[in-house]
């Protein structure tokens, strides 16, 4: 393996590339020694080693497989001094300038795939293959799987919200695995906005940003879980912003989950805001009986445990809002029954999540919600979703509406449904006044802590 090989090599990549990459990233770099079917080549910094890796590094490798078949690995290293010019001799008579010993270079290879280290693990069971479809979901579904099958950006970004436990994160992670499997080159990044933020204040405090930066846009695929971690935090918001544009530009895809809509999410800025309605936003909804049925039946065969069909219909119907919970009480009457080595039967079910029954019974309704302030109030239940506007019917309305968000899990479009049919900025616009009269009207503060405390117990 020559110094000739290399020269080759570069010209082949300068053709490719164009001279100012070249001349920024390429020319650097130095053959640092060969041997045994493996090359390691030096540059000067580590956050160009680190750009080489992730652009340039399996083609350095081809190419020069295509020069010598015997290279099989490329490595690249840090050396501060590998690419420096060498020093001018000292004046005659001038003691000798003694350099500092160079401490070890980290190594490495271009197959290391850094996407890994600085991401968020994955759950193998969420695939699309155990992604349960139904009506509330099948757009989400479908949005998924086409950006998971698509060759080129199909919208970006793709926003998924719900409520908890409803199958945001299992869509994500399921984009993931069938990229990683179907299209292995392409580079997947899948983490949490709160890790997110973590890793820019580190590299805020150890001043390297620009690799972070680096990091973060030069993924093909970049999927960001509740976003709404990032609400109010703005230098977060800014680097996310920017990161946003920069994928973006690149035609790279963007994923996002988030609690609410964008246009619901509270503390976010303008700008950003209108950059995430800028793609598909696609809502799922809360489960159906029919949905919850069909999620029980897959998992109870997934763990090859005997579960009446009457169990199952029983726990769809008794556990209606969360879909982790949903799995959890299955998991716990399987494996009760396996430790104590009797059969699942309806009592035994009962039995078995009598505190999770319990707490499920308490789950308040809107309709409840909206009997029980009106008789507090005296007003007809009518007015609920009535159109006047009067102070006599809007205040317990608005009381109404700021309940519904606090004590159900209902999104706020859901809740100005059930208000004949209002706008989610009405009913933001009723938490937010029903917030302010509690602070400085003490006599208001108690009717509505009197009102929750009679519809909790």
């Amino acid at each position: 393996m020559t110094s000739a090989e290399w020269d080759r090599v570069k010209g082949r990549l300068r053709d490719e590339v164009g001279d100012a990459a070249y001349r920024s990233w390429l020319r650097p770099i130095t053959v640092r020694d060969t041997g045994d079917g493996s090359v390691r080549l030096a540059l000067p910094t580590r956050f160009m080693r680190d750009w080489v890796a992730s652009h340039y590094g399996e083609r350095i490798r081809a190419l020069w497989g295509a020069e010598n078949p015997d290279v099989r690995t490329v490595e690249l290293v840090v050396d501060a001094g590998g690419a420096a010019p060498a020093p001018a001799p000292a004046p005659h008579g001038a003691p000798p300038v003694m350099e500092p010993p160079a401490r070890p270079a980290p190594q490495a290879a271009f197959a290391l795939c850094e996407v890994d280290e600085i991401g968020a693990p994955l759950d193998p069971r969420f695939t699309f293959a155990n992604f349960v479809v139904g009506k509330p979901n099948e757009f989400a579904y479908a949005a998924a799987q086409r950006i998971a099958e698509a060759d080129r950006v199909p919208f970006n970004p793709l926003f998924l919200y719900s409520g908890v436990g409803l199958g945001k994160t299992h869509l994500m992670h399921a984009i993931a695995w069938h990229i990683r499997e179907h299209n292995p080159s392409r580079r997947v990044l899948y983490l949490s906005a709160e890790k997110f933020m973590y890793r820019f204040i580190r590299a805020l405090r150890d001043q390297n940003t620009m690799v972070f930066k680096e990091q973060f846009r030069s993924v093909d695929v970049l999927m960001i879980d509740d976003v709404q971690f990032i609400a109010g935090k703005d230098a977060t918001q800014e680097e996310f912003f920017h990161t946003f544009n920069s994928l973006v530009d690149q035609g790279r895809q963007i994923v996002i989950s988030a609690d609410k809509s964008p246009s619901d999410l509270e503390g976010l800025e303008e700008r950003l805001r209108s950059r995430l309605n800028c793609g598909l936003v696609a809502d799922i909804h809360p489960t159906t009986y029919e949905l919850r049925l069909g999620i029980l039946q897959q998992k109870a065969e997934q763990m090859g445990a005997l579960v009446p069909p009457k169990v199952l219909e029983f726990l769809a119907h008794k556990i209606s809002t969360n879909v982790r919970e949903l799995e959890g009480a299955l998991n716990r009457v399987a494996a009760h029954a396996q430790l104590v080595g009797r059969a699942i039967t309806l009592e035994s079910t009962q039995e078995v999540l009598h505190d999770l029954l319990k707490a499920s019974d308490r789950r308040i309704s809107i309709e409840e919600i909206q009997k029980r302030v009106a008789e507090y109030f005296n007003i007809k239940l009518a007015e609920m979703s009535s159109a006047r506007r009067s102070r006599q019917v809007a205040r317990p309305r608005q009381v109404a509406m700021y309940l519904a968000k606090q004590l159900t899990s209902r999104s706020l479009p859901e809740i100005g449904r059930k208000f004949g049919g209002r706008d989610h900025t009405t009913v933001m616009h009723a938490v937010k006044k029903v917030e302010e009269l509690r602070d400085i009207d003490q006599n208001f503060a108690e009717d509505v802590e009197l009102l929750r405390r009679m519809l909790q117990g």
